[in-house]
């Protein structure tokens, strides 16, 4: 089968669009289908244009053009994906959709009009702008859309079904389990609750929307409510927001507490969390959670907002907590440092019980969408 995935954003860009869609390429590829890409984003030497590399058996075309501060926006974007339809002539176009994707919109809107098997993957929350796409779908073509709409989860999926008032499926983030999986207990190589400091450990772009400040400040409360020394946060991620972050840990006189690590690679990540107890995931507008997705699958304890896309892969009290808002995520943390035996029936559990979505059931839900897809062209 021939397979096109159409992405605003993708590598040498960070982010979860990012590596879903080149790890789901990655393994269809690898299955025998011909996949392609195609991504307004430059290559890591400024490709654009056209051009075509081949990265793990998938062709990535960069169609991206110069434009300031490296969006991945082309005005005459339509045009080469026009081209590249009729080029590659797709027998299905998986589009990849945030909350703003003008080029996954040119490249749904052109292969719907080519009558081309269409599947359509929400990546993002729709919260705040429901009823403004509503508007605009139910004034358009776009209000009976023949394509296959699905959502990462259930509540991402719940906010495209208000949209659209059509069928959305669930197509999930998929993760290699076998590579995030603790070792045995006790060889070392897994997160263990140890006397000593709680250690917590956050990985995320440094963004507004990501919400790294709030993060180090219900740290610092944290800190407030416990004897010195309790605490420990390790914080993985760059972005942006970075300076804001710094200054916020000097401002809470957390230099000894915190640990800004920067950009890691996923083998890093790894070790980082052999060397922790709790993953904290603060972000309120989460579609999926695939950084605490491969925490939980490492064997760590996840607390995260309640109503995201986690709750899919943490049920509260067993896998983790899910809380309300900043301040019982607070109160979380200063409850698993004070009751260890909460912390290690957690930690026992996530180490014996692999949570879902793995590559195979993934993979066989695309399919899924890609037959659908073809069923209603």
């Amino acid at each position: 089968m021939r397979i096109v995935h159409v992405t605003d954003c993708y590598a040498p860009r960070t982010g979860g669009i990012e590596s879903q869609v080149a790890d789901l390429a990655a393994r269809q590829s690898a299955a025998g289908h011909d996949v392609h890409v195609l991504t307004a984003t430059l290559g890591e030497a400024g490709e654009r244009g056209g051009v075509v590399d081949v990265e793990h058996g998938v062709h990535v075309h960069r169609l991206g053009a110069r434009i300031p501060f490296d969006l991945p926006v082309n005005p005459v974007g339509p045009r080469l994906l026009r081209d590249a339809y009729a080029s590659l002539e797709p027998d299905v176009v998986h589009v990849h959709a945030g909350l703003v994707s003008p080029f996954a919109f040119d490249g749904s809107r052109l292969a719907l009009e080519q009558g081309l098997p269409t599947a359509i993957t929400w990546h993002c929350m729709l919260d705040g702008v429901i009823p403004a796409l509503r508007a605009a779908v139910h004034s358009t073509h776009w209000s009976h859309p023949r394509a296959a709409l699905s959502a990462v989860s259930t509540v991402a999926a719940e906010r495209v079904r208000r949209v659209f008032d059509a069928p959305v499926e669930i197509l999930p983030n998929g993760l290699e389990l076998d590579a995030w999986a603790p070792g045995p207990a006790g060889d070392g190589t897994g997160p263990e609750s140890e006397p000593g400091p709680l250690r917590l450990v956050a990985t995320m772009r440094l963004a507004p929307r990501k919400r790294a400040v709030p993060l180090v400040e219900l740290v610092a409360a944290a800190r407030d409510r416990l004897p010195a020394g309790s605490l420990r946060l390790t914080l993985i991620g760059s972005g942006p927001a970075a300076s804001r972050v710094r200054a916020a840990v000097s401002r809470s006189r957390l230099q000894n507490v915190v640990d800004l690590r920067g950009r890691l690679s996923r083998p890093q990540v790894r070790d980082a969390y052999r060397e922790a107890d709790v993953f904290l995931a603060v972000a309120e507008l989460e579609a999926f959670g695939i950084a605490a997705l491969e925490a939980r699958t490492a064997g760590l304890a996840v607390v995260a907002r309640r109503g995201t896309g986690i709750a899919e892969f943490v049920e509260d009290g067993v896998d983790g907590l899910l809380v309300a808002d900043d301040a019982e995520m607070t109160e979380a943390v200063v409850h698993l440092a004070r009751d260890r035996r909460l912390l290690d029936g957690i930690l026992a559990h996530n180490r014996a019980v692999r949570p879902p979505f793995g590559w195979t059931e993934v993979l066989a839900a695309a399919e899924a969408e890609y037959d659908r897809a073809r069923s209603i062209a």
